[in-house]
C-alpha cells in the first residue's frame, strides 16, 4: 500500500510540474524576447518586420537562381538587419541546402544579436520548389476526396520533405472559399463550402506543424488569404468584393477560425479590398476581426508588395511612406515587400517624427521573434543534409496517388461505357493528352507552372499512363484534330474503326492575375474538336484538366462520359487512367457547384431568393433542393458501383439546446464493385432573423463498402455548434424553429425548442 501510495504521490508531482515547467519556459522565452527588443534599435527592429526576394539576394537576380550571393546577403543582414527572405524554383534538395546553410551562417554572424532568420516559401500542395518531391493534387481536388486524411498527408509530408532544408515558412494553406469559378485562384481552394475548407485546412495544419519526424525542427503555416478574398464580383484577382458584414462571419469566417484553433502560426491577408477598404489598410479587419474577435496571436504577412499597391492600385495614399503608416497602423507584422528597402527608410522615419510609436513597433516584433522561438530557430538554425533520402520516397508518392485517385469526379458515364476494361484500339486526343504541366496548375516547380522540360523523366502523362495501362492495345496520340472535309469521311471511319475515343481538354497553368478570363466557357477549338470526334459512332469520354469548372454544356450530350480531373498532381495521369481501366473505383464529389451557363452561377449554399423563378414547377423544384442553374451539383460524383440510403431516422423529434440529437442512416453498396464512399449530411433550416441557405453542409465521413455490405453511419447534432449561425456582428444566433437533415434523396425534421 505504500509503494502504491508514493508511486501516486509521485505521479501526482509530475502531473503538477509539467504545467508549471510550460510556464517556466514560456516566461523564460518572453524574458529573452525582452532582453533582445531593449537591446535593438529602432532600424534593426524594423529589419525583423521586413521580408525581402531571393532576386536581392542571388547571383543572377532571377527567381529561378538559388544560388546566394553573400555579399548582397551580408549587406542587407549587417547594415539592414533583414530578418526574412522568401522564394525560389525547384532546384534539387542539396542546392537548397547550400544556400540555405550559406544564408543561415551570414544571419547568425552578421546580426548584431545573433537572431536567425525564417525563410518563406510556396510549397502549395507538396513540396512545389524542391526538385524530386512528393507532388500532391491541389486543393480543390483534395476538397473532392471528402477525406480529410489526405489534406493531413499533404502538409505531413510536405513537412517531412523540407524542414531540413530551413523552409521554416509555408504560405499555405489557402483557406479562401472557392464561390466564383470565374477567380483564377479557386483551385487553390479547398471548394465552396465552408465547413469543408474547415475540416480541410485544420488537417493539413495538424500535419504540416505537428509533423514530429522532422525533429528537431518545426515548422510554421500560414492561413490566406485573410478574408473574402475569392469573391470578387469581377471574378478577376484582387478586385474588390463587396459584401454584407454577417455573409462575411457566416462563410468566410470560419475557414480561418478553425486554422487558428488549431494553433496556425501565421496569417496572409487578402491583397484585395473590402467594401472599399483595402484588407491590409484596415485596422477593423486586421485587429478588429482577426485579432480581437478570432483570438489569433501569431504573426500577420502581407502578400507581395502589397503595401506599395496602397498607393498605384488602390490609391489610398498619396505615397509609399503613408501607405506604411496606414498599413502599420491597421496591424501588419511583416511586410513582403519584396525588391526594396523602401519600407524600412519609411517606416524609420514615421517613427522618428512620432507618428508610429516604438511600443508599436515592439508590439510586431515581439511576435515575430516569438515565432522564431516557438521555431526553435535560435536553438537549430541551421538545415542539414544527412536525411535527404526522405524526399520522394515511393511510400509518400503513393499517398499522393492515393489523394489522386479520390479526387477525379466522374460526373457523366452513359450506359456504363467506362471501366473500359477490355480495349485493343484507343485514339488520344486534346492540348491535355500529353501534358504533364496541365495536370499540376499554377505554383508547381514555378509561379506559373514549371516548363514541360522542368518536370520529372518518369512521371506520367495520360498518354504515357494508358500505354502502361494497356501494354497490349494500340494507343494513339492525335494532338490536333483536322478539319478537313476532303479527308472528313477517312478520318471519321479511322474513328469508328477505335474501341475508344479520350478527349483530354482544359487549360495550362496559370494562377493569380495571369489567369484572369471573361468567359467560362471552354476555349472554342476544344468545342470544335468534341463535336468532331462526337460524329464517330466510337464512344468519347471527355476529361477537363482544370482549376476550374469551365462550360461544358453545348457539348455534354456529345459525349459519353465525362470526368472532372481537376488538378490531380504528379500522379495524376496514373489516377485517371487507373479510373478509366476501373483499377480504381471513383470515389470523388464535386466540392463546388458545375455552372451550367457562364453569366449566370450561385453556389450549392444559396439563398432561396439567389434563384427565382415564375414558373411555378421550377419554383418546386428549387424548393425541394435542386438547382436549375447547375450543369452538376456540389456532391456530384458517380460511381462504378451503387448506393443505396435507408432507414433515416432522428433520436428525437424535439430537442432544447443543451441536448444533442442523433442521425442515422444505413448505407448499402448494391452493386457488384467495392468503393469508397463520401456521405454528406446537410441541414436546412427553414427559418431564421437573416435569411438561411436551402441548405448547408453540416457533417462528412468517407467509408469503404464491400457489395451488399451496409453500414449505418450517424451524425451528431449539437445545437450550440451545428445549428448556431451568426449576426452581423458575429455574435450567435440559436433560434427556435424547424430544421431538415438531409442525406442523399431522404430527409426528416425536427424542431429545435428555446
Amino acid at each position: 500500500m505504500r509503494k502504491i501510495r508514493s508511486a501516486f504521490l509521485t505521479l501526482s508531482f509530475i502531473l503538477l510540474c509539467l504545467p508549471l515547467n510550460a510556464q517556466q519556459s514560456a516566461n523564460s522565452v518572453d524574458s529573452q524576447i525582452n532582453e533582445l527588443i531593449d537591446k535593438m534599435s529602432i532600424y534593426e527592429k524594423i529589419g525583423q518586420m521586413t521580408q525581402l526576394n531571393i532576386t536581392m539576394i542571388n547571383t543572377t537576380g532571377q527567381q529561378r537562381d538559388v544560388v546566394l550571393d553573400p555579399d548582397k546577403a551580408i549587406n542587407l543582414i549587417r547594415n539592414h538587419h533583414i530578418g526574412s527572405f522568401l522564394n525560389g524554383e525547384a532546384v534539387p534538395a542539396e542546392v537548397w541546402f547550400t544556400y540555405m546553410d550559406q544564408l543561415t551562417r551570414i544571419a547568425m554572424e552578421e546580426s548584431a544579436h545573433g537572431i536567425p532568420i525564417i525563410y518563406g516559401i510556396d510549397h502549395m500542395h507538396g513540396a512545389s520548389y524542391l526538385a524530386g518531391s512528393t507532388i500532391f493534387p491541389q486543393n480543390i481536388n483534395l476538397g473532392a476526396t471528402f477525406n480529410i486524411q489526405h489534406s493531413y498527408q499533404t502538409g505531413w509530408v510536405t513537412a517531412y520533405e523540407t524542414a531540413d532544408l530551413g523552409h521554416h515558412w509555408n504560405f499555405a494553406p489557402v483557406q479562401d472559399l472557392g464561390v466564383n469559378p470565374l477567380w483564377p485562384r479557386i483551385w487553390e481552394t479547398y471548394g465552396e463550402d465552408p465547413y469543408l475548407a474547415s475540416k480541410m485546412g485544420r488537417a493539413y495544419v495538424e500535419g504540416y506543424q505537428g509533423n514530429e519526424e522532422i525533429y528537431p525542427y518545426k515548422l510554421a503555416a500560414t492561413a490566406k488569404h485573410f478574408f473574402a478574398y475569392s469573391n470578387p464580383a469581377s471574378g478577376w484577382d484582387r478586385t474588390p468584393v463587396q459584401i454584407g458584414y454577417q455573409a462575411l462571419h457566416e462563410f468566410h469566417r470560419p475557414p480561418f477560425q478553425a486554422v487558428i484553433d488549431a494553433g496556425i502560426k501565421t496569417v496572409m491577408l487578402n491583397s484585395g479590398e473590402i467594401n472599399g477598404i483595402p484588407v491590409h489598410a484596415s485596422e477593423e479587419f486586421v485587429n478588429g476581426f482577426l485579432r480581437d474577435q478570432m483570438g489569433f496571436d501569431g504573426v500577420i504577412v502581407t502578400d507581395w508588395d502589397d503595401i506599395g499597391k496602397l498607393v498605384d492600385f488602390h490609391k489610398v495614399a498619396e505615397n509609399y511612406k503613408e501607405a506604411v503608416y496606414l498599413a502599420v497602423k491597421a496591424g501588419i507584422d511583416i511586410n513582403m515587400t519584396p525588391l526594396s528597402l523602401d519600407f524600412n527608410k519609411s517606416l524609420l522615419e514615421l517613427v522618428e517624427e512620432g507618428r508610429i510609436s516604438e511600443e508599436r513597433i515592439n508590439e510586431s516584433v515581439r511576435r515575430v521573434l516569438k515565432l522564431k522561438f516557438d521555431l526553435g530557430l535560435f536553438d537549430n538554425p541551421f538545415p542539414r543534409n544527412d536525411r535527404l533520402d526522405r524526399i520522394g520516397t515511393e511510400e509518400s508518392r503513393l499517398k499522393a496517388l492515393a489523394a489522386a485517385e479520390e479526387s477525379i469526379v466522374l460526373l457523366k458515364n452513359e450506359n456504363q461505357v467506362l471501366p473500359t476494361i477490355d480495349v485493343q484500339n484507343i485514339i488520344l486526343f486534346g492540348p491535355s493528352a500529353n501534358s504533364k504541366r496541365n495536370l499540376n496548375g499554377g505554383w508547381t516547380l514555378a509561379w506559373q507552372g514549371g516548363e514541360e522540360g522542368q518536370y520529372p523523366d518518369d512521371m506520367h502523362t495520360i498518354y504515357t499512363a494508358l500505354h502502361e495501362q494497356y501494354p497490349n492495345a494500340s494507343i494513339e496520340l492525335i494532338e490536333h484534330v483536322s478539319f478537313d472535309e476532303a479527308n472528313r469521311r477517312e478520318f471519321i471511319s479511322q474513328l469508328d474503326n477505335a474501341d475508344l475515343l479520350i478527349y483530354a481538354g482544359g487549360e495550362e497553368p496559370y494562377t493569380e492575375f495571369i489567369g484572369n478570363i471573361t468567359d467560362l466557357r471552354l476555349d472554342q477549338n476544344q468545342i470544335d474538336e468534341i463535336n468532331y470526334l462526337s460524329q464517330s459512332s466510337t464512344e468519347l469520354v471527355l476529361i477537363i484538366v482544370a482549376g476550374r469548372p469551365r462550360i461544358v454544356t453545348d457539348i455534354i450530350q456529345n459525349v459519353d462520359a465525362f470526368l472532372f480531373a481537376g488538378l490531380p498532381g504528379f500522379e495524376g495521369a496514373e489516377a485517371i487512367v487507373n479510373v478509366l481501366s476501373g483499377k480504381t473505383n471513383p470515389s470523388g464529389r464535386l466540392p463546388i457547384t458545375y455552372p451550367q451557363h457562364t453569366g449566370h452561377f450561385v453556389t450549392y449554399n444559396h439563398k432561396s431568393s439567389d434563384v427565382y423563378f415564375f414558373n411555378p414547377d421550377e419554383a418546386n423544384h428549387i424548393a425541394q433542393g435542386s438547382e436549375s442553374t447547375a450543369l452538376f451539383q456540389f456532391g456530384d460524383g458517380l460511381s462504378y458501383t451503387t448506393y443505396e440510403y435507408s432507414n433515416l431516422t432522428l433520436s428525437a423529434n424535439q430537442i432544447n439546446p443543451n441536448d444533442t440529437l442523433t442521425a442515422s442512416v444505413e448505407v448499402t453498396n448494391t452493386g457488384d464493385v467495392a468503393g469508397f464512399h463520401s456521405v454528406l449530411w446537410f441541414i436546412t433550416n427553414r427559418v431564421g432573423t437573416y435569411t438561411r441557405p436551402v441548405k448547408e453542409l453540416k457533417h462528412f465521413e468517407k467509408i469503404h463498402l464491400n457489395p451488399g455490405e451496409t453500414k449505418t453511419v450517424t451524425f451528431e447534432i449539437n445545437p450550440r455548434a451545428t445549428l448556431t449561425y451568426p449576426d452581423q456582428n458575429g455574435n450567435p444566433l440559436l433560434e427556435s424553429g424547424e430544421f431538415v437533415v438531409r442525406i442523399d434523396s431522404l430527409s426528416s425534421t425536427f424542431r429545435l425548442n428555446k
